[in-house]
């Protein structure tokens, strides 16, 4: 490790560090010609904001803005060739020797990035290790001299990383990637824990040296990875739904309540637990969570409410056993439909697309099934969330969809679709006479078990 830590010390005494213009000079052997996007972390979201084009032999120079933020950036030709960069106050050069990919690039300079890509590695072989060694913690008898060397490897590995991290900082003390690597590191577990006991303690100390008011590492996946490491924790492949939506809304208290220091964190990690949460539609901890946090930054004012408090407050009004919201509907004639004024004994709401895969495949077998009932009991609403009325039109024929079919033609910006806090496609409500939620299936198969628990057939 010295001699890790003397090569980084050389490295600290070049003048790579830029108090103007910061600029990336690249050469890409793979890339001549081609354009590179730029994208800027926030989170686990990776949004574009830029692009640049290769000359012929692969080289690109890009100046930095002014106002560009220190964080976590991508540069990526394709979704499987792009490179992570640190961006701090350092001009970064590097070369790709095949395509742009983290195994190919050699960093020319930038610190930073020498930084983050020797430690993300180090990890890397650590946790390896680590892995291996655990099922011998865990099964070799305990004072077996194989055990008992195995303990003491577990144990060095971790303090070696740690001791590693610390020399690091205190040469780097500014380093963003430094900061990313505190905010996601594992507290210390002593070798004698058992499987039941690692859980437990990692509960307990997960959190216990995170800086929750480090509102700079949203720039980059930091916060996320931590966040979905720490969920992990309440995880297990035994329990049945409501069993995991009890372990995760313990998980979200703690880790919200430890987040609530600093506002900016707080709702970045609440905004991206409703957003996991509900793709997986785990509604009774996102119903928790709009019961018992707010965004901060909204305020009473109905008019000024933020659009996640916004949010939050749906969540509540779609949770089962609540009555649906009421929406009207243009039919494709432009005759409106009104979800309340729907007379069957059951109605099943459906939101869908006619670009969603899944959509495609489920409205068939939907309508076998509804064109089967004898006497009809239930009837269907299909929200599309198309922009374009000819191909929304066109998969109605196409299919003979025979049911309630409506559609705003402004696909996720539509007022039901808002009213529904609908995120992904195809989303479902299993409504009872009074339209009151009865389920909120998933899958086909999900919606044929609810149908069958509620008699609906």
């Amino acid at each position: 490790m010295k001699r890790i830590l003397f090569y980084f010390l050389l490295l600290s005494v070049i003048p790579s560090y830029s108090q103007g213009i910061r600029s990336i000079h690249a050469e890409i052997k793979n890339a001549g010609g081609k354009k590179v996007f730029l994208s800027g972390f926030y989170g686990e979201k990776v949004n574009r904001f830029d692009s640049v084009t290769c000359d012929a032999s692969g080289h690109f120079v890009y100046t930095l803005g002014p106002a560009t933020p220190t964080g976590l950036y991508r540069f990526s030709i394709d979704k499987d060739h792009f490179l992570d960069l640190v961006v701090n106050n350092e001009n970064i050069e590097f070369a790709c020797r095949g395509n742009l990919t983290a195994d190919s690039t050699v960093f020319l300079s930038s610190i930073e990035n020498k930084i983050y890509y020797y430690f993300l590695g180090y990890d890397r072989k650590v946790q390896a290790k680590l892995e291996l060694l655990l099922p011998l913690l865990d099964f070799y008898p305990e004072y077996d001299a194989f055990y008992l060397q195995a303990a003491k490897e577990y144990e060095h590995l971790q303090r070696s990383e740690a001791k590693t991290l610390d020399s690091l900082s205190a040469l780097y003390s500014g380093s963003y990637a430094i900061r990313i690597f505190r905010i996601q590191q594992t507290p210390f577990l002593p070798s004698g824990l058992t499987k039941e006991d690692r859980i437990t303690y990692l509960k307990q100390h997960f959190l216990d040296d995170v800086n929750f008011k480090d509102t700079l590492s949203l720039h980059s996946n930091a916060w996320a990875n931590k966040a979905i490491s720490y969920l992990s924790l309440y995880s297990n492949n035994k329990y049945n739904q409501k069993q995991l939506e009890s372990e995760f809304i313990k998980a979200v208290t703690v880790i919200l309540s430890r987040a609530s220091v600093n506002a900016d964190v707080y709702k970045f990690l609440l905004d991206y637990f409703v957003g996991g949460f509900d793709k997986y539609h785990f509604d009774a901890v996102i119903t928790y969570m709009a019961d018992n946090f707010q965004d901060p930054f909204s305020c009473e004012d109905q008019a000024r409410k933020t659009k996640l408090q916004k949010k939050l407050e749906n969540f509540k009004k779609i949770s089962v056993g609540k009555v649906a919201p009421d929406i009207s509907i243009p039919d494709p004639k432009g005759k409106p439909i009104r979800l309340s004024e729907i007379k069957s004994e059951y109605t099943l709401l459906v939101f869908w697309s006619s670009e969603c895969g899944h959509c495609v495949q489920m409205l068939p077998q939907l309508k076998d099934l509804y064109d089967k009932q004898k006497p009809k009991r239930w009837e269907v609403l299909t929200v599309s969330l198309d922009t374009s009325r000819s191909e929304w039109t066109s998969f109605l024929r196409e299919q003979k969809l025979n049911w309630l079919n409506g559609c705003e033609l402004k696909g996720f910006t539509s007022v039901s679709s808002d009213e529904y806090n609908i995120f992904a496609t195809p989303t479902m409500f299993l409504l009872d006479r009074e339209k009151r939620i009865l389920a909120k299936p998933i899958s086909y198969r999900e919606l044929e078990q609810a149908m069958k628990e509620n008699k609906v057939y």
